[in-house]
């Protein structure tokens, strides 16, 4: 008896185990197949279910009313059979003339469990609510447009105000300038120049309230305009061109205006 080489016989037992694995591996179109036809039996199956099943009563009722209403009337139906006695004949509206409905009047059904007017009393609530959904919304809206509205006004007003204020003291500035280089020790109005120091502003507010009472200026504004109409008026001066003309008629020819809005 010959001896086994292991060697040779571990080769050609590997060889065969691959083999095999590769014929197991190989069908697998045969696999989609098979799984292909378990569903399509799966889906034959219930089919025939619910083909056996046996319908209920409402089913078979809804079934039964939708085949009738989707089948015209025939001379059998006594109603029909009077109006064809009356003249009317198939496929013309009714009335003497023809302009009447064709097709009859369609069925509500009343399938819920509901009162008589239950359905038109939720429709009825239904629309109400939506409606005040609607109305809430609206003003919703209208305040959130009014509060930007005013979120912009108050925006505009302060950036105008410290618009005039700058305009303001650059006038005090060119007054108190134009003042001592006439050779004048005070201004003509307290405020027409710019304070130097808190005591000042104090002795201003008092003499303000003490002198001008209700011709007391309140706001920067009236403050602003005053000022100006002394400077033009006086040294033909405009604070926004920043520069004296030689006479009234110069500045009325030359210059834009009398406020920041001809400036710009």
């Amino acid at each position: 008896m010959p001896a086994l080489d292991w060697g040779e016989h571990s080769k050609k037992s590997y060889n065969t185990r691959l083999k095999s694995n590769r014929q197991d591996v190989k069908p697998g179109l045969a696999m989609v197949r098979r799984v292909k036809e378990e569903i399509l039996k799966k889906d034959r199956a219930l089919e025939m279910i619910q083909e056996n099943k046996q319908k209920s009563k409402k089913e078979e009722e809804k079934e039964r009313r939708e085949t009738m209403l989707q089948s015209s009337l025939g001379s059998d139906n006594k109603g029909f059979a009077l109006l064809q006695k009356m003249g009317y004949k198939e496929g013309r509206g009714l009335g003497k003339s023809g302009n009447g409905i064709v097709e009859p009047i369609p069925l509500q059904i009343k399938t819920g469990r509901g009162g008589i007017g239950h359905d038109a009393a939720e429709k009825r609530k239904a629309e109400e609510t939506t409606e005040r959904r609607k109305r809430m919304s609206q003003v919703k809206k209208r305040a959130e447009e009014f509060a930007l509205n005013e979120y912009r006004l108050h925006v505009r007003q302060k950036k105008d105000q410290r618009q005039m204020e700058g305009d303001l003291r650059k006038s005090q500035l060119a007054c108190q300038q134009l003042d001592t280089q006439k050779g004048m020790d005070a201004p003509q109005e307290a405020w027409y120049w710019l304070s130097t120091s808190v005591e000042d502003d104090e002795k201003e507010e008092e003499e303000e309230s003490s002198e001008w009472d209700s011709k007391t200026l309140n706001t920067t504004e009236e403050k602003l305009l005053n000022l100006t109409s002394y400077l033009r008026r006086k040294y033909f001066y405009c604070v926004w061109c920043s520069m004296s003309y030689q006479d009234e008629e110069d500045l009325s020819d030359n210059c834009p205006g009398d406020c920041a809005a001809d400036h710009y």
